[in-house]
This record gives structure tokens, C-alpha cells and sequence, in this order.
């Protein structure tokens, strides 16, 4: 039996990408690029590659459950976990854990978001295995961290505490989201990655984590060691995982344990979180203007990203550095130094006109 599995965490609602992330239909079921498959579909595509199809699950919430199996009818029922309700990654993490242990107690484990972007797929798997083989050895909780292009304010970063340059490192700190100037310094240094949100370990690592780590969490899931991969583990899930702290495996497990290594990774990553993310990847014309999806008549217009309704025409005069971006009953013309406040109009719409538009 392969030990090898893979998680892909695809509960978000991504309100970052609002007005086409929508709470009925989030980002990661969306097709951006035109490609025919959504996120999660490239996402699974890419694992699917060097993981079996079995050994693979889907961690989502419950809203999500018919998306998940008509992108993927590939997959059964059993490999959808169903959260109840959003508690971050810990507690999902948690669940996915125990659930797969019920499985193979021997199970390495790659956890990853949906939603990321790989434009190397070779050199990404090659990194993939080589961490798979690496947890399968030492008892490490493992993250990939991606050697940083640019300043960028908008990922979290890991600093490393080796000065040789090998491939697996032993990681000092994790740092959150700096402003610009702290970025310019993390970027020069040399010794700080970009945290890629993804990653590897075996099964007996991780839940050892939890039991010293994240100890009330540990104990909701424990409880149900003989309800997993039965039919009571979704009313048990339906009863405990509620009452989890909502709490990152960034907060509560990977900035506390002193068996944290990365390993460095170079395949061409983005993190598709935020519209500039989108903008940096895009192709552009001679004003740097990227339109996607539409068609579109910039005049005297530079930096501007664009993308409406198939088939649509966006005439744009006079207008530097903008988001325009429709979709259904939402136009949103947003500022793109100011995207950060996406959330903030979201949570306004809703007070103002309630769910229609979200």
C-alpha cells in the first residue's frame, strides 16, 4: 500500500477576490486563466501526478460538498471531509490527520491550499517527493519555503538558522506579513523564504504536534479514534469540530515546535491570495494594462487590471493603477494600492444590503 497522501484544503471563501469569489462559488472553483479547469481541479491534476487518486482528499466546508464532486468525480465520497463550519487550519488539519490515521497509521502527508499557482510542475513534484522521503525518515513537520523574487508585503516569511546552503533547513522564525521597509530587509538578507502555506510530515509527527502543542483540539478529535472512516464520524465531526479553537497551523503548531525544518523550493509559486497577485501574473500591454476574459479599449490609461463577462467591452479613459472587475450583479472599481480594503467593502455590502451580493 502507498503511504504517501495528500490533503487539499478548500474550504475559503477568498473574499480577497470578491466580486468573483462569491460565498456560494470561492475562488478555488473558478477557472481564472481561461484554462478549462478551476484551481482545485489544477491542483489535484498536479498531485495526482505522483500521488494515487485514493490516497487523495478533499478538506472542505459543507456548503461545498456538490462543487467538490462535480469538478472531481474522479474521487468518492469518503476522500470529501466535511467541516460544519470555517475554524482555520489547525482544527482541519487536525481532522484530516486522525481521519487518514484511521487509514494507514504509517501515512506521510502533504497538506496544501487550493488555490496556489505552480508555473514549474516538474521541478515542483521533484521538490514534492524529495520532502515526502525526508518525512518518511526523520520525525519532521516540514513546510516549503520559496526564495523571494521581490519585496513582497503581501506572504509571510520563514527565516532559516543554517548558514550552509543545503536544500532542507533547520527554520529559526516564522514572521508575518511586514510593511514595505521590513520587507526590503528581509528580501536583501538573503536568509529569509517566502512561506508557501504547504506542508509535509508523517502522520505520527503531526498528531504528536497536537498532543503537545494544541492540546484542547487534540483531545476533541482524539475522542473519536474508533468513529473514523464509519458512518459516525460525520455526526462526530458534526459535534466537536465547532467547538475547536479557530487557530492557524502557522500560530499554533509550526511557530511553537523545535522539529520545524524547510526545505528550499524554486518552481515558480504564487500564492493567488489578492487581485495584484493576479495583475503581477497576467499578460500586459505597451501601458501595462492586463485584461482578462473581456475585451478592452484603454486611453490614457496605464497599470490597470481588467476582467469582466465574456464577451463584455471595457472602455477605460484616464485611469492609472485600477482594479475593474464585474461579475453577475457586482461591479468593483478598487484602487490596486488599496485592494487590502476588499474585505472591509464586503463586510460593508453585507451591512448595507445584506447577503445578495456576497
Amino acid at each position: 500500500m502507498d503511504n504517501n497522501y495528500c490533503v487539499i484544503m478548500g474550504g475559503g471563501i477568498g473574499s480577497r477576490f470578491w466580486p468573483f469569489s462569491r460565498e456560494n462559488k470561492p475562488k478555488q472553483f473558478l477557472d481564472f486563466f481561461g484554462t478549462g479547469r478551476s484551481l482545485l481541479q489544477q491542483t489535484f491534476d498536479r498531485f495526482s501526478q505522483i500521488i494515487p487518486t485514493a490516497n487523495i482528499y478533499i478538506a472542505t466546508n459543507q456548503l461545498y460538498a456538490d462543487l467538490v464532486k462535480q469538478q472531481l468525480p474522479e474521487i468518492k465520497d469518503s476522500q470529501i471531509l466535511l467541516e460544519p463550519t470555517r475554524r482555520n487550519t489547525a482544527p482541519c488539519i487536525a481532522y484530516a490527520s486522525y481521519h487518514i490515521q484511521s487509514i494507514n497509521p504509517n501515512a506521510n502527508i502533504v497538506v496544501t491550499p487550493a488555490d496556489h499557482l505552480i508555473l514549474q510542475e516538474q521541478h515542483f513534484l521533484k521538490n514534492i517527493q524529495t520532502g515526502l522521503n525526508f518525512v518518511s525518515n526523520f520525525s519532521a513537520l516540514l513546510t516549503l519555503g520559496v526564495k523571494p523574487s521581490r519585496p513582497e508585503t503581501g506572504y509571510g516569511y520563514i527565516q532559516t538558522e543554517e548558514v550552509e546552503k543545503k536544500n532542507i533547513q533547520k527554520v529559526k522564525a516564522f514572521t508575518e506579513k511586514p510593511n514595505f521597509e521590513m520587507a526590503k530587509v528581509f528580501f536583501e538578507s538573503g536568509d529569509f523564504f517566502w512561506n508557501s502555506g504547504i506542508f509535509l510530515w508523517n502522520v505520527k509527527t503531526i498528531l504528536e504536534a497536537f498532543q503537545l502543542h494544541l492540546q484542547d483540539i487534540n483531545t476533541r478529535f482524539s475522542k473519536g479514534l474508533n468513529k473514523y472512516n464509519t458512518p459516525e464520524e460525520k455526526f462526530f465531526i458534526e459535534e466537536e469540530y465547532p467547538m475547536c479553537e479557530n487557530i492557524s497551523i502557522d500560530y499554533g503548531i509550526m511557530e511553537k515546535a523545535d522539529n520545524v525544518y524547510m526545505l528550499i523550493a524554486d518552481f515558480g509559486w504564487s500564492d493567488l491570495g489578492t487581485w495584484g497577485s493576479l495583475y503581477d501574473l497576467a499578460e500586459k500591454d505597451e501601458q501595462k494594462n492586463a485584461t482578462l476574459k473581456c475585451k478592452s479599449l484603454f486611453i490614457e490609461s496605464g497599470n490597470n487590471l481588467v476582467t469582466l463577462a465574456d464577451g463584455k467591452l471595457l472602455v477605460m479613459q484616464g485611469l492609472n493603477d485600477y482594479i475593474v472587475a464585474e461579475s453577475d450583479n457586482v461591479l468593483l472599481i478598487c484602487k490596486k494600492s488599496e485592494e487590502q480594503r476588499i474585505k472591509q467593502f464586503v463586510a460593508d455590502v453585507n451591512i448595507k444590503y445584506g447577503g445578495k451580493y456576497l
